[in-house]
């Protein structure tokens, strides 16, 4: 085990140690044994030294301290790989412009909105994946993440289910939607200077769902797609919605639907095909719910690579040092048995 490994487990240790020459200090300022053990106190003296006289004091001694490091609850971290691991760290990038409200999708023959098309696609794709870190990023005018790369999945699926128009400043801000979920694909570590130094995650990939053009936000697509290739980031992008017009609902200030208007489709196609050809991806037209469906499963079936991962498995020491401990109390009681033996029989 690493002595930073060890020093980060178990900051205890340190304090133990510390209080132990305290107490021999302030012991020795005093008439009296600075540990009282049977027959111990013929052989103390203000010398710190293990002369032979003063072994067996010196042996529990150190056998109390080992006690103290036991206390606080060596391990040894040993790095392993597990091959039967697979899985990636992806980010969703989810549009919530006002324009993903379109009904222009249906199921059983009733309009349905382009975001409620999504939810449970996006759901099931996430619970298709349980080896995944997986993260969700959500953008309109601008962008922010709504969950880190996590293993919570049941927790995830939560936070799709309550996705909804509003919860930002409208508009389409797609480069910023992926540049937020780059920066959520790397790892913090530190460097030699004590400076954070990003590193790019393994395995990492974007899905980006939108059914607009950007016209929001500090970057443009093509610099994100840029900085994704840079990094060895996929892209896979879908564009959602028909062309043409789409009914749009009209709310009354209740909120309930009160009618529909017709709005454009402004899907830009090429700048998402662009986006995914840049950075090793595919780009995906969902015009319809079977469509969006088979997107996310050519994207599921695509991204399934086996890979070792590293897994750091701590291993608990402390009956070892219990044990040490032991033996070393023991070891100097023996002495000492021994040696007052010795005193009487002469």
């Amino acid at each position: 085990m690493s002595w930073d490994d060890f020093l980060f487990e178990n900051p205890w240790w340190l304090i133990a140690l510390l209080i132990l020459p305290l107490v021999m200090w302030l012991r020795s300022r005093q008439p009296v044994s600075a540990i009282l053990v049977p027959f111990a106190g013929a052989w103390w003296k203000p010398s710190l030294l293990p002369q032979p006289a003063r072994m067996p004091a010196f042996l529990i001694m150190l056998g109390l301290g080992v006690f103290a490091l036991a206390l606080a609850r060596p391990q040894r971290l040993e790095t392993v790989s597990d091959p039967r691991q697979a899985g990636h760290e992806m980010m969703l990038a989810i549009d919530l412009s006002s324009s993903m409200l379109a009904e222009d999708f249906e199921i059983g023959g009733e309009r349905i909105s382009r975001l409620e098309v999504i939810k449970p696609v996006i759901k099931a794709f996430i619970d298709n994946r349980p080896n995944d870190r997986i993260g969700l990023v959500v953008f309109a005018g601008r962008a922010y993440t709504l969950a880190p790369p996590t293993f919570d999945h049941e927790w995830l699926g939560k936070q799709v289910e309550q996705l909804r128009i509003g919860l930002m400043e409208d508009g389409t801000a797609i480069g910023d939607g992926i540049g937020v979920a780059l920066s959520r694909l790397e790892h913090v570590k530190l460097g030699p200077d004590g400076k954070p130094l990003p590193q790019k995650a393994e395995h990492g990939f974007i899905v980006l769902l939108s059914d607009g053009g950007n016209n929001k936000g500090l970057l443009k697509p093509k610099q994100s797609a840029a900085i994704a290739k840079s990094r060895g980031v996929t892209i896979y992008t879908i564009g959602a919605g028909k062309d043409g017009s789409a009914p749009y609902p009209i709310f009354d200030e209740m909120g309930a639907k009160i009618g529909y208007r017709r709005i454009i489709a402004d899907l830009d196609e090429p700048a998402l095909k662009d986006v995914a050809e840049t950075t090793g991806g595919q780009y995906f037209r969902a015009d319809n719910t079977e469509a969006v469906n088979a997107s996310f499963k050519a994207i599921d079936q695509t991204e399934r690579t086996q890979f070792k991962a590293l897994v750091r498995r701590p291993h608990d020491m402390f009956l070892w040092f219990i044990a040490g401990g032991f033996v070393l109390v023991v070891w100097g009681g023996l002495l000492a048995w021994a040696a007052e033996r010795k005193e009487l029989a002469a």
